[in-house]
């Protein structure tokens, strides 16, 4: 049996689709996580429990699914992984590059002692338009690059490569603070949105990442392109730029990762510390018929990369299915912490530490849809549409939208991209019948919580109005 950690840093990348690393091949776009995975475990089939960031993150930090106690989006009532171990008596720091839905407002600074979500209220016209439009934030940022580093170089200090549109230098820069500062054990999590568009990376990690010249004017045109609804269809050359930019979006991440490891190296504890890397959801490039991360249950937007390197343990590879409610009793057994009871995942350590297969319950996924898939405001609200509910094994994909009456069942092992629907009317085989009683009970148990809130007594939660902050942030995130 290894020692307890004495650190664990996870460390979330939003919208990073599983296969957006390159693990596996000498000449990877993502060499820090290759040589991550190399010493760690993988998960190969890691399931979000939500289609995009609300929806998934009640798991990841609270230890329940989403609308577990209530209709509302946000962590539930009970301790959240950070307030979990901070009772324990480990330092905690959160920081967050500036998504509105992980902010204080839904709970997600409990627990932390250190918390920045990293928003600066604009104060003048330039600076809320830029605010509000991160594309020409970065364009504004390419075209004064060389001014900017002048200066920079003028006064003594760093100069970074025009990538601090996505807060991504803000958010690295805090987390080595926190750990350079840290005095015993701590948990430190730190949340990229560098590959959530739009795609804004630096030039530099373009150029690595691309097979021909790839300018400025290119980087900002399928972006344009894509506002205007003009030539974005699978083998335009558009699609291939989203592609490629978002490709260098998890370059850029990767050597932001870079350096905190190195952090903890010159702290001199990167060996008793506990790393986890996942992805909150996906990304679709139109496998499906649209781009970003729409109400969807597909592989392209529910399959994450998800990799643990725990202090004293080997490499693997694990092909069980495995859900992202795992991270938090994962985290607290790193940590020798005992995990609360309302937690809804299990532990991998067992498997981390001894190889031990992960329990292979189906992993159970939902979303909200309106009244169509791109309908604006994007449901946040167990009320503000249909529930749509998928269960996955190893080697099937079942997917229920009970109001509208329609089933889907994919091979996965025959059909990985999820295109053919196999669904005839009855379930084919006992494991795909287990599947979809799994869907049906976390269906009427979400029945149930919606029946709750709409008889409970002065219940106006559907009403509630976001803070204006935070909702600026979510408008430049494409949630109107």
């Amino acid at each position: 049996m290894t020692d307890d950690a004495r650190a664990t840093v996870l460390i979330t990348v939003d919208s990073l689709r599983a296969d957006a690393l390159d693990l596996d091949s000498e000449d990877t776009h993502t060499p820090t996580l290759r040589s991550l995975a190399d010493d760690a475990t993988v998960f190969e089939n890691a399931f979000a429990q939500g289609n995009w960031t609300p929806f998934s993150f009640p798991s990841i930090l609270g230890g329940t699914p989403v609308f577990a106690d209530g209709p509302r989006i946000g962590v539930g009532p009970g301790a959240t992984l950070a307030e979990t171990l901070q009772r324990a008596g480990v330092t905690t720091g959160g920081f967050n590059a500036s998504n509105g839905f992980l902010t204080a407002y839904w709970g997600y600074d409990r627990g932390f002692e250190a918390f920045d979500a990293f928003h600066a209220e604009p104060t003048n016209p330039v600076s809320k338009f830029f605010s509000a439009h991160p594309t020409w934030q970065a364009w504004a940022q390419f075209a004064t690059q060389p001014m900017r580093a002048a200066v920079r170089r003028l006064r003594g200090q760093e100069s970074y490569p025009a990538e601090n549109t996505s807060r991504m230098r803000d958010v690295e820069n805090a987390a080595i603070s926190f750990i350079e500062d840290a005095d015993g054990d701590f948990f430190c999590w730190i949340h990229y949105m560098d590959t959530h568009t739009p795609y804004v990376p630096a030039p530099v990690h373009v150029r690595e990442v691309a097979d021909e010249p790839f300018g400025t004017l290119r980087m900002l045109s399928p972006h344009v392109r894509t506002g205007l609804g003009r030539g974005i269809e699978e083998g335009s050359p558009t699609l291939a730029d989203l592609r490629t930019l978002y490709r260098a979006t998890a370059r850029q991440v990767d050597q932001s990762i870079a350096r905190v490891l190195g952090a903890l190296e010159d702290a001199g504890i990167r060996d008793e510390t506990c790393v986890v890397v996942a992805g909150d959801h996906g990304e679709e490039f139109l496998e499906h018929g649209h781009l970003a991360h729409y109400p969807k249950l597909y592989r392209e937007l529910v399959e994450v990369p998800f990799i643990v390197d725990a202090p004293g343990t080997d490499g693997r590879r694990v092909s069980e299915p495995v859900a992202l409610d795992a991270i938090p009793p994962t985290v607290c057994d790193a940590m020798g912490v005992r995990a609360p009871d309302h937690y809804t995942g299990q532990s991998v350590m067992p498997t981390v530490r001894e190889g031990n297969a992960p329990d292979q319950e189906p992993v159970v996924t939902v979303t909200v849809r309106g009244d169509s898939v791109t309908q604006q405001p994007i449901p946040r609200r167990l009320g503000d549409g249909d529930v749509l509910v998928s269960a996955r094994s190893e080697e099937w994909t079942y997917i229920q939208h009970t109001a509208a009456g329609e089933h889907e069942l994919y091979d996965r092992q025959a059909d990985p991209d999820e295109q053919e629907n196999l669904w005839t009317g009855e379930p084919p085989t006992a494991a795909v019948a287990r599947l979809q009683a799994a869907a049906e009970r976390r269906y009427e148990a979400l029945e149930s919580v919606a029946d709750a809130a709409d008889s409970a007594v002065g219940d106006d939660a559907g009403d509630e109005e976001v803070p204006e902050e935070i909702e600026d942030r979510l408008s430049a995130l494409g949630y109107k």
